[in-house]
């Protein structure tokens, strides 16, 4: 029996150029000697009801195309249902961070190459409370920029649009008390803005979290404290820049747990989608899963 790579795919991801790519899949994919098995995320889709039928010995890999949201929900439904296939990603959204992490290219034919191949690099993925995040998840007035953001603006203008809907935003800001708990120390805040990361970029900002890495078993926490609203185009640059790290309105730094509260009601968004309320509670399945890259180390 020919063995099956599943694909996952979100038709309306970043622009919806990814669909005119799909007969490319099928006949790399049938030429390799598999047999594809395509699921369309759409409205009513529960991904996770239909991974919990499949037998995994039968499959030689996921794929997954679309952007940091749709990743994610083919990720938590993998590990709901203790799934441990390798992951190949085509980024089709409009940041792709998590995919930028692995320097994987947007050529159709190369990432095929890479899907097919056999080189992957492991992956750990946060946890909050009983669901997971691949790539940031985010607290504070600067969240849901990505949800208030048009569409048709992010299909022509990308990332760009998001820093512009940002700066719009600044002057609404308000500094809220959060009380950060992790097992070396607890932090008590007033900030405006905070990741919890694995990866590197969020929101198309390549060098947020310069010091990530995805395979080490640490998030890295990264919050922007109260400060006057002049400090914020300087700051702006810097972290363009990525050297905001060390900037005394800025607090970073790693753990592996950290439990997160405020007697404010503050908006999350995991990998770019609305999140739970507070307390969140945080940690990191170490290198859960195996993404196909290209045939050298990150």
């Amino acid at each position: 029996m020919k063995k099956k790579v599943l694909l996952f795919y979100n038709p309306n991801a970043g622009s919806g150029v990814f669909t005119k790519d799909l007969d490319k899949i099928v006949d790399r994919v049938q030429r390799e000697g598999y047999q594809l098995i395509p699921m369309r995320a759409s409205e009513g889709m529960d991904l996770d009801a239909e991974l919990s039928s499949i037998d995994e010995s039968e499959y030689r890999q996921i794929m997954v195309a679309g952007g940091d949201g749709t990743i994610n929900i083919c990720v938590n439904a993998m590990i709901n249902n203790n799934i441990n296939l390798p992951l190949a990603i085509f980024p089709a959204g409009t940041a792709n961070d998590f995919a930028s992490y692995f320097q994987l290219p947007k050529d159709i034919d190369e990432l095929l190459d890479i899907a097919m191949g056999d080189h992957t690099t492991s992956s750990d993925i946060g946890s909050y409370n009983d669901k997971y995040f691949v790539n940031v998840a985010a607290l504070g007035n600067l969240v849901d920029v990505s949800q208030k953001t048009d569409p048709a603006m992010k299909n022509a203008l990308g990332i760009f649009a998001y820093y512009l809907k940002g700066a719009s935003e600044v002057v609404k800001l308000k500094a809220l008390p959060v009380k950060l708990t992790t097992p070396e120390k607890v932090y008590e805040e007033e900030m405006f803005f905070m990741v919890v990361m694995n990866g590197v970029s969020a929101g198309g900002f390549k060098n947020l979290s310069p010091e990530s890495e995805v395979n080490d078993g640490k998030l890295n926490v990264i919050l922007f404290r109260k400060m006057p609203i002049l400090e914020f185009a300087p700051l702006f640059i810097s972290v363009i820049r990525g050297n905001h790290m060390d900037r005394e309105n800025v607090l970073t730094f790693e753990t592996d747990k950290l439990i997160i509260e405020s007697d404010e009601m503050i908006s999350t968004d995991i990998d770019g989608e609305h999140g739970e309320k507070l307390p969140l509670t945080f940690g990191v399945l170490e290198k859960r899963i195996n993404i196909f890259t290209r045939g050298k180390d990150i």
